[in-house]
């Protein structure tokens, strides 16, 4: 039972953690050029884990920001105005939890499982069985096994970030899995029941 008790509240710690993390994120401050400043220079630390930012992250907010920030926005659907507002706030604290889900999912696995890993979250958001929002996919109750045992904290590498981004832009190994599992590791065999597609490294993806 206290075992149980001290489950329950790494969880809700670690929900509440996570949805301050987002609440934080839409409150930050416009960025744009001229603007420099910590928020900055940790806006260019995660361009440069999604390849868009090439060169040492200094704060300043200039035109290779800038051209970073527009080529983030089109790859992810926002308007590709350079100036880092609300939308591309929100967009940013969606790849964040996908990245932090791979990294925790599948960081031993391939370049490619790891895709498969953040398309499963895609293809989740798009299906009337699931949530329709990043954050209540990824916090649904027993969804990913990270989220429950707290490797969801770890902090992911580049390859989960580009991982997200190569599945946003369309990429999907999984072919169009909404679940997949490792069957060494299953605790609840439930998982079986559903119709396999593909196995990728350890994991079988499945729908």
């Amino acid at each position: 039972m206290k075992k149980l008790k001290v489950l329950i509240f790494g969880l809700f710690t670690m929900l509440f953690l996570s949805f301050s993390q987002i609440s934080a994120e839409a409150h930050s401050p416009d960025l744009h050029e001229g603007v420099s400043g910590q928020d900055v220079k940790e806006l260019q630390v995660k361009l440069t884990k999604m390849g868009y930012f090439h060169t040492t992250a200094t704060g300043y907010y200039g035109s290779i920001t800038k051209n970073a920030v527009v080529q983030f926005q089109r790859d992810f659907n926002v308007s590709d105005t350079g100036f880092t507002g609300p939308l591309t706030r929100a967009k940013l604290a969606e790849v964040d939890m996908m990245a932090h889900v791979v990294y925790g999912e599948a960081r031993g696995e391939s370049y490619t499982g790891q895709i498969a890993v953040a398309a499963v979250i895609l293809n989740r958001i798009e299906s009337s069985l699931f949530p329709n929002s990043t954050y209540n996919v990824v916090f649904q109750r027993n969804a990913f096994t990270a989220v429950n045992d707290g490797q969801y904290n770890l902090l992911p590498n580049a390859a989960a970030y580009q991982a997200v981004k190569a599945a946003v832009k369309g990429s999907d190994p999984s072919l169009g899995a909404t679940y997949y599992y490792n069957p060494s590791g299953v605790t609840d065999t439930w998982i079986f029941s559903r119709t396999p597609i593909t196995k990728i490294g350890k994991h079988v993806f499945a729908k």
